[in-house]
């Protein structure tokens, strides 16, 4: 469903993601971890087409993203970091705007609409404009926004901010219920106990490399460490190539 072939991202000399190569499956949880500068924000937005891999092919669902975004783009839907949305819409109209940029049939909109109300629990601020939400409200309204069209595959990046713990919950139990039907996902967190608790498999970044592939067994058993949390495995492993040789450049933000 993701497939990173050879993909390498650079800002002038700097090299932001070196030689990524990483499939992810049908159905699969995936989380990308790694400290700050360790190339996850440049991987994710090469990945849903807000940067050009400068090295390497991306396919998402087959489809290029260089070759075929559009055709892509069909398949992913996207949660950045900082929620952005119209702030003279309501909630409501976003979500309209939002179908109608897929194309989607206005009999099916409304459904789909209805549906992810209920899902998010938006009934009580739908109809409000949205620059007066909070931003847990925001963000559940991007959830939103993002599966309307049921894509095949989902790209979260620190999907949790903001959000209230009846609101994670709800993400939480929605993820494993969309995994369940087959969905992708790939997640960039920072949140180690969700990566531990929700991900199949976890990728540990290190200033562009990815330094380790696998379930989190798996990487107890490679650090020879047993019954320890996955935090002080991830500390360990980061420790390996401390941030302070070298930095990642300014475009590079996780």
């Amino acid at each position: 469903m993701i497939e990173f072939d050879h993909v390498s991202r650079s800002y002038g000399s700097k090299r932001a993601v070196d030689d990524l190569s990483l499939a992810v499956l049908r159905g699969e949880l995936f989380a990308l971890l790694g400290p700050n500068g360790a190339g996850k924000t440049t991987t994710i937005k090469m990945l849903v087409g807000l940067l050009r891999a400068s090295h390497g092919a991306i396919r998402v669902c087959g489809h290029d993203m260089s070759r075929s975004p559009r055709e892509a783009h069909l398949h992913l839907g996207y949660v950045p970091d900082e929620p952005c949305l119209y702030d003279k819409l309501t909630g409501r109209e976003f979500l309209w705007f939002i179908a109608d940029m897929f194309g989607m049939p206005r009999h099916v909109t409304q459904r789909r609409i209805a549906d992810e109300i209920e899902h998010f629990e938006l009934f009580e601020f739908v109809d409000d404009l949205t620059e007066r939400y909070s931003l847990g409200m925001k963000q559940r309204l991007v959830f939103a926004a993002a599966l309307l069209h049921d894509p095949s595959v989902l790209v979260l990046d620190e999907p949790m901010v903001g959000l209230d713990p009846r609101s994670v919950r709800i993400v939480k139990d929605l993820l494993h219920e969309k995994t369940r039907q087959g969905m992708t996902i790939f997640m960039s967190t920072h949140t180690l106990a969700m990566a531990e608790e929700m991900a199949d498999r976890i990728g540990v970044m290190v200033r562009g490399h990815l330094r380790f592939l696998g379930t989190v067994g798996e990487l107890r058993e490679q650090m020879a460490i047993e019954n320890t949390s996955l935090e002080q495995l991830y500390l360990q492993l980061t420790a390996v190539l401390p941030e302070s040789e070298g930095s990642s450049p300014a475009h590079e933000r996780g």
